[in-house]
């Protein structure tokens, strides 16, 4: 090793289980979207006024992607592979849930039934849940 290698190469080593320190990553941010499309949907059913009805679905997709973008943020940065090995269901879980806020069949970003605003928000929850337990064990 040369002397400059020598010089530059860092003396201490940090390793951490997430990007960031703990505390920035949160279910709730993917919830409060969830929430929101969940609203705009049962707007929408409740207004028949076309220039309204355009709007709210323009507004639901939006939604619908920050949704997904929250959930993949979680999956890909906070959770790791003891995680993914206490909980075997967890990808299976976030693939469920990123497909339901998508543009496919039953995807809320393709429906305006709340019944679908209702299912993300259920897969949503079952994340936190998965979250806050690996949060108390950390």
């Amino acid at each position: 090793m040369g002397i400059l290698s020598r010089i530059l190469r860092p003396r201490l080593e940090a390793t951490a289980h997430c990007d960031l320190p703990c505390g920035v990553y949160d279910p709730a941010q993917a919830r409060i979207e969830a929430e929101s499309v969940k609203a705009i949907q049962e707007k929408y059913q409740a207004n028949e006024d076309p220039v309204f009805r355009e709007r709210a679905i323009e507004i639901k997709e939006q939604r619908s992607d920050l949704v997904k973008h929250h959930l993949w943020v979680l999956w890909t940065d906070y959770f790791k592979p003891p995680h993914f090995e206490k909980y075997p269901e967890l990808h299976e879980l976030f693939n469920k849930a990123t497909k339901k806020a998508g543009g496919g069949e039953g995807g809320t970003k393709s429906s305006t039934d709340p019944k679908t605003g209702q299912e993300l928000l259920d897969y949503i929850a079952r994340i936190d849940k998965i979250f806050w337990e690996t949060k108390q064990a950390a």
